[in-house]
């Protein structure tokens, strides 16, 4: 506790010196401001330190004009030591102030662009006000330091936009007819040239992030720092004793009735629009359905140094809105309430008929019309419960509301994705050439759900166009990692999805051309760059050259060793990552046998990975010398490790191969260790055996990691291209009981294969392939099932998952609108790189934080986590390393929804080890309203 002797009487509004104690009784000078409230109550805030405020008349000065500054300093008069700073100092001159005068003027020069700040260092001399005491001199020296920043020099790089639609509020779906005027705000004329980039969004979007890269004009004048250290010989002087902190400052800162479904918050994006001779253009804006307020942000820039922006805000409106509270995503059997908002925006009651529509597929079922009143601008909800069917993708949902006597009404169409709670997987595949007759045994899976999955063959002419599980497996692929989604659009090849990725990739680079695994992470991996660069080319797909070579640049910097990688454990392979990078780079002609200068080249000793990435840069670059003896030593040193015993392809180094932290598995070697050989000589005889044996390496279909499937697949499109010259013609029958399917090969009929379904039968049956005529065609047999996870299963993750209530209504059960605390934590076998730890929420539920709570995060684990997805149906934690041990991490959740929620398993698992994964059930959990 503090006491304050404080001299008599007090007059308001000023800062003063008195004598303050603490508890012990010793006493020194300190600084009040001090509130004046009337003739007898008054408070004081306690400011013990050294600061003064220098507040400038304005924010921003142009050169010419002359700067005012305020000095809020609590000495009647002092002389103040005033300099103009900004990495040195620029000006410095000595003034005179005091009370009645506080104010520093400084001329503004041009070098001053485009911000400078101004230090005042106030010092009074010794007073005759007051003697001084045996514990208490108040009239002693003393000194206060502040900083005060001005801008200065815009006006003649700003551009004033105006953007002005020809009204304020609209309809859905009409169009808002748009001028843009810009004048430079010196007056002078625009330059040749000048243009505006305009985008129209929904403000419903920037309220989650603000878009601060339409302020282009103060990105280019961004804030140069201070860069002055200042020291002095005061304290030396004048003595200082600490009170405790000043209170802490306060907040702030800175015809038909139309079917409503286009809900997009993109309305506009026009990167260039050209202006005319009078600065002015001229667009319209299509609304959209939303009943919301949308914000138009015009852009300007002009030649090199002229940059402005300006906006307006329109909304859409109607007398009777509805607005839809139904969930962009719920499980099968999830029973749940579509809900609407039914809103009076006019000064007159309502009486409303609302009804509802839901399809699934060609199947519609209509709902109890609901009637309800609405009072002058009241909004009220209703819903409907809906059982969520199996066996679809899609609902929708159409709803209607009109008033009885048919004055107005809204009608709008949402949809929602529908996925399994207990999702059909491959439990088994294999894939066989079927040159005369193919039997399998096939039995349902124990504990697997009836009605759901069974026996698929799918039947293609060649092995390149069989990998229909692979396929599959990518298709439904739920990560979403940048090597996640180029390794999907490769193995699927999609180029559609591809171009979208591509579109992606310059927000994936780092400041020296490496690209992220995600976008918020600050430094990009050679791994991932080397990886992108060579499947796409592989694969045939373009890299822009504006996003290629700066990742070849960075690429090459690694290997020269100007750019810094480590890696993410402490291992060497340093010349593993840089011969891969080397391989990437030959394949764009970027690569010379200079740039191995810095590697070691002891290819018997390297893993098998950077053996076939060797092969590959003997067979790119040309300027290595001893270039063909050494490409066949590394064909030799590749053959002797390969172990092509059995129905599946091995490598003796195999339990050194597995390399997971740079995205390589053994798997990934026998697909590479194909696609290296298939286009050589030496190798006609052995190709065919590695595909055979590469194909046995298969698990339920597909290959263990994403990169491996995606190599897979080119692999085996140019083995095919290479060794699949025959064309298949007659017929394959397919028999599982009582039941025949039969594919008929030719012009006419299906030469590009065809697909067979069967039920599981009741108990083990034989499964058997026929063909009759030329060639062999390939059969991918798969055995689907959805099995549900009855306890908690472990193969080098434990997970344990609490729920906790943080608001809740009704103790005894959930309610909408409850908040809920789900804590997390994970025990790890061992280290590894990319673990995703995937926890399932509630139809319709919304993440509101993650990670652990302030003060919890005792002993929770030293895991990288990388980042966050905060999907419709699940919260994501994404680490680039975890360690073995425990960790701990969590997100807090509102239920939104009434309804009973299916939930699938919690999973945690290594992205490129893929046998390394835990799985626990999850309870159905139910909502009351």
């Amino acid at each position: 506790m503090l006491t304050c002797e404080a001299p008599s009487p007090v007059s308001g509004g000023v800062i003063l010196q008195a004598a303050v104690k603490d508890e012990d009784g010793n006493a020194a000078l300190a600084n009040f401001n001090l509130w004046v409230a009337g003739k007898e109550d008054w408070w004081f805030e306690a400011r013990n330190d050294d600061r003064i405020d220098v507040i400038p008349e304005k924010k921003r000065y142009e050169p010419g004009e002359k700067a005012r500054l305020q000095v809020r300093m609590p000495f009647r008069e002092a002389t103040a030591l005033v300099t103009v700073e900004r990495e040195g100092i620029v000006d410095v001159f000595v003034q005179k102030l005091s009370g009645k005068s506080p104010v520093v003027e400084i001329p503004v020069k041009r070098n001053y662009a485009p911000n400078a700040f101004v230090s005042v260092l106030a010092v009074r001399g010794r007073t005759a006000d007051a003697a001084p005491t045996a514990t208490f001199d108040p009239a002693k020296p003393a000194f206060k330091l502040g900083i005060g920043e001005i801008r200065v020099g815009w006006k003649a790089h700003e551009l004033a936009v105006e953007v002005k639609p020809d009204r304020s509020v609209y309809r859905v779906r009409q169009e808002a007819d748009v001028t843009f005027k810009v004048r430079r705000a010196d007056g002078l004329k625009l330059p040749e040239g000048t243009e505006l980039a305009v985008a129209a969004v929904d403000r419903g979007l920037l309220a989650l992030r603000p878009n601060g890269s339409w302020k282009l004009l103060e990105s280019m004048m961004r804030q140069r720092p201070y860069e002055i250290f200042t020291s002095t010989a005061q304290m030396m002087v004048i003595g200082k004793r600490h009170f405790g902190l000043k209170a802490l400052p306060h907040g702030g800162g800175g015809g038909k009735q139309i079917t409503r479904e286009l809900f997009d918050t993109l309305l506009l994006w026009e990167a260039s629009v050209p202006l005319d001779d009078n600065g002015e253009a001229r667009l319209k804006i299509p609304l959209k359905d939303s009943l919301t307020e949308y914000r138009i942000v015009a852009v300007a820039t002009g030649g090199a140094d002229l940059f402005g922006t300006g906006q307006a805000d329109v909304r859409t409106t109607q007398d009777l809105m509805l607005l839809a509270g139904i969930a962009p995503l719920a499980r099968e059997g999830d029973f749940l309430k579509a809900g609407v908002t039914l809103r009076n925006t006019t000064q007159r009651p309502m009486n409303v008929e609302a009804r509802l529509a839901v399809s699934a597929g060609q199947e519609k079922t209509d709902y109890e019309t609901l009637r309800v009143g609405l009072s002058p601008g009241e909004a009220k909800e209703v819903g409907w419960d809906v059982r969520i069917p199996a066996g679809i993708g899609k609902l929708d949902y159409d709803i209607s509301a009109q008033e009885r006597d048919g004055k107005t009404a809204d009608r709008i169409r949402v949809s929602q994705k529908v996925v399994p709670a207990v999702p059909v997987r491959t439990w088994q595949a294999t894939l066989v050439q079927v040159r005369d007759r193919v039997e399998t045994p096939v039995e349902r899976p124990a504990g697997a759900l009836a009605g759901k999955g069974g026996i698929v063959v799918r039947l293609q002419p060649r092995i390149g166009e069989g990998l229909s599980g692979v396929r599959e497996y990518m298709s439904l692929y739920p990560y979403g990692c940048l090597e996640q989604k180029i390794s999907k659009a490769v193995a699927l090849k999609d180029k559609a999805l591809w171009q979208e990725r591509v579109r992606e990739l310059p927000s994936y680079l780092d400041g020296e051309g490496l690209l992220k695994y995600f976008p918020l992470m600050r430094t990009g991996s050679d791994v991932l760059t080397a990886y992108v660069l060579a499947i796409a080319h592989e694969a045939g797909f373009e890299i822009p050259a504006s996003i290629r070579d700066p990742m070849s640049a960075g690429l090459t910097g690694f290997v020269e060793g100007r750019v810094r990688r480590g890696s993410a454990l402490a291992t060497a392979d340093l010349a593993i990552r840089k011969v891969a990078a080397v391989e990437a780079l030959s394949r764009y002609g970027k690569a010379k046998a200079a740039l191995l200068g810095s590697v070691a080249l002891e290819p018997t000793l390297w893993p098998t990975s950077a053996v076939i990435d060797w092969i590959g840069m003997l067979k790119r670059v040309g300027d290595i010398p001893e270039r063909a003896e050494k490409l066949a030593a590394a064909q030799q040193i590749l053959r002797s490790r390969l172990n092509l015993q059995g129905t599946a392809m091995g490598f003796s180094t195999e339990r050194a191969d597995g390399l997971w932290w740079l995205m390589v598995t053994p798997d990934v070697n026998a697909v590479r260790a194909l696609l290296a050989v298939a286009d050589l000589d030496a190798w006609k005889e052995d190709a065919p055996r590695i595909a055979k044996g590469a194909l046995g390496r298969m698990k339920r279909g597909h290959w263990d990691a994403t990169t491996a499937n995606a190599w897979g697949v080119l692999a085996f499109e140019k083995f095919s291209a290479n060794y699949e010259k025959e064309e298949v013609s007659g017929k394959t029958t397919a028999t599982l009981g009582p039941k025949t399917a039969t594919v008929g090969w030719g012009l006419w009929e299906t030469p590009q294969g065809g697909t067979a379904r069967f039920d599981w039968p009741e108990r083990k049956e034989t499964l058997a392939l026929h063909h009759d005529g030329k060639g062999a065609p390939w059969a991918t047999i798969q055995g689907l099932a959805a099995v549900p996870l009855k306890k908690p299963f472990s193969s080098g993750y434990r997970i344990k998952k609490t729920v906790t209530p943080v608001e809740k209504k009704v103790k005894t059960f959930w309610s909408r609108g409850d908040v809920v605390r789900v804590h997390l934590e994970v025990e790890a076998q061992s280290d590894m790189t990319w673990v995703v730890l995937n926890d399932p929420i509630p139809a319709g539920s919304a993440i509101l934080t993650v990670g652990l709570e302030p003060g919890a995060d005792k002993n929770a684990g030293r895991v990288a986590e990388a980042y966050t997805e905060r999907a419709f149906e699940a919260c994501r934690f994404y680490y680039s390393y975890v360690p073995k041990g425990t960790w701990k991490t969590g997100y807090t959740l509102r239920l939104n929804n009434e309804g009973t929620f299916q939930l699938p398993p919690t999973r945690a698992e290594a992205l490129y080890a893929p046998e390394m994964f835990g799985e626990i059930p999850n309870q159905t959990i139910s909502v009351n309203p």
